[in-house]
């Protein structure tokens, strides 16, 4: 939807003017808003997804502020958001009741969400839900900026049902300093003499490969033997995680419920779990 139609584009040098501009869009009444979702649901009218695109930029723009602490731009995380915002009008049905606004929420939040989680501090530090709660959770519940005593410790791990190790390792990364890869004093050796890689021998390399192609084969062929649609479930949810669908997404797309839809996933997982180690 995106390359179809121009929109204001947030960028560093112009993000006070981007922020004018986008208060300058009217917004919408329930009246209003409902005939441009059904002309985009039922006709694919691009002029009114670009009418509900513009009327809710105000709103990205609100939340984006929210995710300040985390040293990444603020331009970036506006677009970001507004990737959200577009998945959310080509998904919005005006027919549910629900206003765009309470429905793109959702969407605006995760986009942003899965940008902060990709690019803060390059390193990958949250790998599951309860690590990404904790990580857009532990700075606002802890109680200052310092050390966390052990009680504390236990109750935000009891809180957001993770353990307390994985508390402190995130209190550590989230409040740890960039430093220098290489001694700019040549005092000794900088952190770049201690890193080097053992896993970067050619021996390993190609062992790691051979093992990474047999078992791209052995889920391929536990994959063959799942129905179409445990099969599209899996695909979808597990082996794309840039564009993962929700179990809502796919339960729209089947025309079930979501809780069936996770019935069926767990039930592929196990299949493929027990083929995989049949081989």
């Amino acid at each position: 939807m995106a390359n179809q139609f121009a929109l204001p584009v947030a960028t560093a040098g112009n993000l006070e003017r981007y922020i004018q501009s986008v208060k300058q869009f009217p917004i919408l009444s329930a009246k209003e808003e409902a005939e441009l979702g059904r002309q985009l649901h039922q006709n694919n009218d691009l002029n009114a997804a670009r009418q509900l695109i513009l009327s809710h930029l105000r709103v990205v723009v609100s939340i984006a502020r929210g995710y300040h602490g985390y040293g990444l731009p603020q331009a970036d995380l506006i677009q970001e958001g507004n990737i959200g915002l577009m998945k959310a009008v080509r998904r919005f049905d005006p027919d549910r009741g629900v206003r765009l606004v309470s429905f793109a929420i959702h969407w605006i939040k995760a986009e942003i969400n899965e940008y902060i989680i990709r690019n803060w501090k390059m390193v990958k530090i949250a790998t599951t839900k309860a690590q990404r709660r904790l990580f857009f959770n532990l700075r606002s519940m802890k109680q200052n900026l310092g050390f966390m005593g052990k009680e504390e410790i236990h109750e935000i791990a009891r809180e957001l049902k993770v353990k307390p190790e994985e508390v402190i390792e995130m209190d550590m990364r989230i409040s740890g300093h960039d430093c220098a890869l290489e001694n700019p004093d040549d005092e000794g050796p900088g952190p770049l003499a201690y890193l080097a890689d053992p896993g970067a021998e050619p021996s390993v390399l190609l062992e790691n490969l051979e093992q990474e192609k047999r078992l791209n084969t052995e889920l391929n062929d536990a994959l063959s033997h799942l129905d179409a649609r445990s099969r599209r479930v899996i695909e979808t949810r597990w082996l794309n995680p840039d564009h993962a669908l929700t179990l809502h997404d796919l339960a729209s797309e089947f025309n079930v419920s979501a809780e069936r839809i996770r019935q069926i996933e767990q039930k592929a997982l196990k299949q493929l779990k027990n083929a995989m180690i049949d081989d």
